[in-house]
């Protein structure tokens, strides 16, 4: 069973997910918060797997709220999906900084959002869309250039290969294609790189690809 969190100010919209998540024989809604001062406690009330997170909530927002959960080692396994709606997509690469492993937005089809906390919840990340990789890159092409960064060494040349696919959005079968590998040898190699970078999961490698400037915007064509 997926223990899924709900944070939104609007009670009818939890209402909403709470129904269509419990219609699924695998998910269950566990807990809600109305506001970002009341998610990190929620969090450690109930144990979920999955926060369905919004970004505007009075007092403290869900960027400061997912920011909260990453921060607190007892909450190592949470994952953290922002909900947002297309105006709000200039925030969409800094929830990926502050530890999101993905987003939604709100109008997404009930199928797809009971898929994305699968998906997030199997420890992938909700980038693999082209739309998601064009705003990712456009995003992260409004940064300021990177300085020069060190993180990268303990990287193998591989491993720094197969970083910057992952960055790129592509999947572990992709990656395996392109690389002339099996599936399972492209998902050691990223989960080695996760291990040694000290991230929680592929979202934080797409964000450290184009942090350290290994991948620019619009590389993979």
């Amino acid at each position: 069973m997926i223990r899924v969190m709900l944070a939104d100010d609007q009670a009818l919209v939890r209402a909403g997910f709470r129904a269509l998540l419990g219609s699924a024989p695998d998910l269950e809604v566990v807990g809600e918060a109305e506001d970002g001062e009341a998610v990190l406690r929620v969090c450690r009330d109930t144990a979920p797997d999955v926060v369905l997170m919004d970004i505007r909530m009075p007092g403290r927002d869900g960027l400061a709220a997912t920011r909260d959960i990453v921060a607190d080692p007892r909450l190592a396994g949470v994952r953290v999906v922002v909900l947002t709606t297309f105006a709000e997509d200039a925030y969409i690469f800094e929830a990926l900084r502050s530890g999101a492993s993905g987003f939604l937005v709100k109008d997404t089809e009930p199928a797809e959002l009971l898929h994305a906390v699968r998906v997030v919840h199997a420890g992938e990340a909700l980038l693999s869309p082209g739309v998601t990789r064009r705003l990712v890159e456009e995003f992260a092409a409004r940064s300021r250039p990177p300085a020069p960064d060190r993180r990268l060494d303990a990287l193998t040349g591989r491993e720094r290969e197969v970083l910057a696919l992952v960055a790129a959005g592509l999947s572990n079968d992709e990656i395996a294609e392109k690389l002339v590998v099996s599936p399972a040898t492209a998902k050691t190699h990223v989960s080695r790189s996760m291990v040694k970078l000290g991230v929680r999961d592929r979202a934080q490698l797409v964000v450290l690809g184009y942090e350290t400037g290994l991948v620019r915007p619009g590389w993979l064509a």
